[in-house]
């Protein structure tokens, strides 16, 4: 690990475009024959500072890491033709289940790719991103796993450096300690509370409401009871 917490191997060095014996994973094999929105990740790096490239116009660009199975990602594209987004996955059945959303909608501002969240400076050059959304990133609540906890220095640093002035940054969670973890990495970096908000579910979310969309894991914790949390930043200028 480095002193920012991620791996001293870039993941550019083991991405998957040559991926052994795919027939042995099914999710896996869609993967490789699936074809856009998915972006394979030697490909994505191509489109530093120029993702425009990546679709049929170019758009604001937003970034959703760790989109999952693709509720937020495909939901949000559809609810704004006005912008494009790119989802960053690293599990090859939630790549392949969300852009199987996406192309279902008919989605041409969403695509996805493959890549390790602690290495988003391989994608996006600084000052490329127009907005920023987390949902229910892994708290990684064990004190052995604090390594592992992707909200921390090296991400407020990068997101700091990689946002535009004015951009939002969205985060819902169920952990109130992913909360405390943004909130504590982003000081001294050029960030402002826009709101934040413990139980979404019995006070409102924080970001506009016609832009609240529920994921499947905020509808499992929300069936067994459990509060939902939200914090909307804005990027300020330097």
């Amino acid at each position: 690990m480095t002193h920012l917490g991620r791996n001293l191997r870039p993941f550019r060095e083991t991405a998957d475009d040559n991926v052994p014996f795919p027939e042995n994973n099914p999710w896996l094999q869609r993967f490789v024959e699936f074809g856009r929105p998915i972006v394979r990740s030697q490909e994505a790096l191509t489109f530093k500072g120029r993702w425009g490239g990546a679709f049929d116009a170019p758009r604001p660009l937003h970034l959703e890491i760790g989109s999952g199975n693709g509720f937020f990602l495909s939901e949000f594209a559809r609810r704004h033709p006005d912008l494009n987004l790119v989802g960053v996955e690293i599990r090859y059945k939630r790549l392949v289940t969300a852009a199987l959303k996406v192309r279902k909608l008919g989605l041409h501002n969403a695509v996805l790719t493959r890549y390790d969240a602690w290495w988003l400076d391989d994608l996006f050059e600084p000052g490329e991103l127009a907005g920023l959304y987390l949902n229910h990133p892994d708290p990684w609540p064990k004190d052995r796993h604090v390594d592992k906890r992707l909200l921390g220095p090296w991400f407020a640093e990068w997101a700091a450096g990689t946002l535009q002035p004015g951009s939002p940054l969205w985060l819902k969670t169920d952990a109130l300690s992913n909360v405390e973890a943004l909130l504590t990495a982003i000081e001294g970096h050029p960030f402002e509370v826009v709101a934040c908000v413990e139980d979404i579910g019995a006070n409102g979310c924080p970001w506009p409401q016609e832009d609240e969309i529920q994921t499947n894991f905020q509808a499992k914790f929300e069936r067994k009871g459990l509060p939902v949390h939200g914090v909307v930043l804005r990027r300020r200028e330097d």
